[in-house]
């Protein structure tokens, strides 16, 4: 267990991160080296650690994604990282993984921010549901027992309460349990039940089709820019351990490559792939003009993971507050309508 934990307990604020790669991003732009550009950043006591460790582990032979691996980075750096191995490009690799992390970042804080007040409002309505179940309805019995009719009316609210405390008691322990069970035992699932099981989760689905689609695109772009065959790249793809699924696809496609066979009909029809990939492979048999429009591509890509996540975000709070209207609507009815009832035996 303590194993498990370090990593995440000595990561950087992803905050630090950011600036580190924003220092970073500056001082490559203005000529430094990498080895200088890191002492530089040591001038900074709050990065310092940091770049000194990376320092030391790059100095000793490490590539530049797992001196920061070592330093408990966040992984979508290290693994957007990775392919600078392969490029060359850091100084660009750099500033597309830093807007990428920015994005994700706004993104945890957004929902943060939208989730914040309905989750204290679920609190409240949770002890105003236990208060009116345990105090208010027993003293509706006690009140109203001589009318079978009304007394009846009370437990049936009663029993329709315990249904729904009960109902989401259970549903969020399901989804807590699974989603524990899912993040200790995902990498021990094979990659063909991993991408079914997506495949299974509709929004979910959307969502990673959009974030592969953007890799592959993003990271052939940048690499046939250097000159390499797209075989090539799909092998040094096939390689990386960081993105499981883009490596499973690029090892499918380097052997339908193998066969002779050009991988437009096999793009069409893997799951959780862009349809639109194989078009534009489709269209291109050049290289230069493949690697412009899979660059420009990723750039529409970006913005619509960033356009669909931030109305997602924004239905957060009214399907909560609708939900939460019709139960407090539903526990009002539940109090009056045993009054309305005995007021018409009157």
């Amino acid at each position: 267990m303590k194993r498990i934990w370090k990593p995440v307990n000595n990561a950087p604020k992803k905050e630090l991160q950011l600036r580190f790669l924003r220092r970073l991003s500056r001082l490559l732009n203005n000529g430094y080296p990498i080895i200088e550009a890191l002492d530089i950043i040591q001038w900074d006591t709050q990065l310092k650690p940091v770049a000194s460790s990376i320092i030391a582990s790059m100095k000793s032979g490490s590539h530049f994604d797992e001196a920061l691996e070592k330093v408990c980075f966040n992984q979508t750096i290290t693994a957007y990282l990775y392919f600078v191995r392969s490029n060359g490009d850091l100084r660009t690799s750099i500033e597309k993984c830093m807007a990428m992390f920015e994005q994700r970042m706004i993104y945890t804080k957004k929902f943060q921010e939208t989730a914040r007040y309905p989750i204290i409002l679920l609190v409240i309505f949770a002890v105003l549901l236990y208060f009116v179940k345990q105090s208010v309805l027993p003293s509706f019995i006690d009140l109203f027992q001589n009318s079978s009719e009304t007394a009846s009316t009370v437990m049936l609210t009663m029993g329709v309460i315990d249904f729904t405390v009960r109902f989401f008691t259970i549903l969020i322990l399901i989804l807590g349990l699974g989603f524990i069970i899912w993040q200790f035992n995902q990498k021990k699932v094979s990659i063909d039940k991993r991408i079914r099981f997506y495949n299974l989760l509709p929004v979910y689905r959307q969502y990673k089709t959009m974030e592969i689609s953007f890799l592959f695109a993003a990271h052939l772009s940048s690499l046939l820019s250097t000159g390499l065959s797209i075989k090539e790249i799909l092998v040094s793809m096939s390689k990386q351990k960081k993105q499981p699924i883009l490596a499973h696809y690029a090892s499918l496609l380097t052997a339908e490559l193998s066969r002779g066979i050009y991988i437009t009909g096999l793009l069409a029809n893997l799951p959780l792939f862009d349809k639109q990939i194989s078009a534009i492979f489709q269209k291109n048999t050049d290289a230069e003009e493949l690697e412009k429009d899979l660059s420009i591509y990723a750039e529409f890509q970006t913005e619509e993971i960033h356009r669909k996540i931030m109305k997602a975000i924004t239905y957060i709070q009214p399907v909560f507050f609708l939900i939460l209207a019709s139960l407090v609507i539903f526990i009002y009815m539940a109090l009056m309508w045993p009054m309305f009832q005995l007021i018409n035996t009157i």
